[in-house]
């Protein structure tokens, strides 16, 4: 397998993968996060328009992992990083995180950011093993509680 991540285009038939691993990916979640994930509102046609505001690369073809990245002020989003079950632990999601900091780089931005959710402490240690640390929390609108943590790791 070809480990070297892909940019794909906003008409790119590798959408519809991207979009089936994301839910794969993300079930679990259903039941343990609150609200709902987003996962379940997105669309081919948000994946397209998001391949326009930003960046959707993969690995793989068929795609066994991928990421959605958005260009933010200064800082470069990493959001729906999904790597197929049976390859976790292989370095695919590392190889993802150090492309979004080369990404962000040449965008002269001075990191990279993500959030996770609360309820997700096993997401929280994978993030961080991976050099990201915790730097603050957000809440979802209608909750009076924090929803989910935002994880930052520097460029430099």
């Amino acid at each position: 397998m070809n480990r070297t991540p892909v940019q794909i285009s906003p008409d790119s038939p590798q959408l519809r993968e991207v979009l089936d691993l994301i839910r794969q990916c993300f079930a679990y979640m259903d039941g343990r996060v609150d609200p709902p994930s987003s996962m379940h509102r997105l669309t081919l046609e948000a994946l397209s328009k998001q391949a326009v505001a930003g960046e959707v690369w993969v690995i793989g073809a068929p795609v066994v992992a991928s990421v959605v990245l958005t260009p933010r002020l200064e800082v470069l989003y990493l959001g729906k990083l999904a790597v197929v079950e049976d390859l976790r632990g292989r370095g695919l999601a590392r190889t993802l995180v150090e492309l979004a900091l080369a990404r962000a780089r040449s965008m002269g931005l001075n990191a990279v950011e993500l959030q996770t959710r609360i309820e997700l402490v096993e997401n929280h240690e994978a993030f961080a093993r991976l050099g990201f640390e915790r730097c603050g929390t957000t809440t979802h609108s209608g909750y009076d509680r924090p929803t989910s943590i935002t994880m930052r790791r520097s460029v430099h």
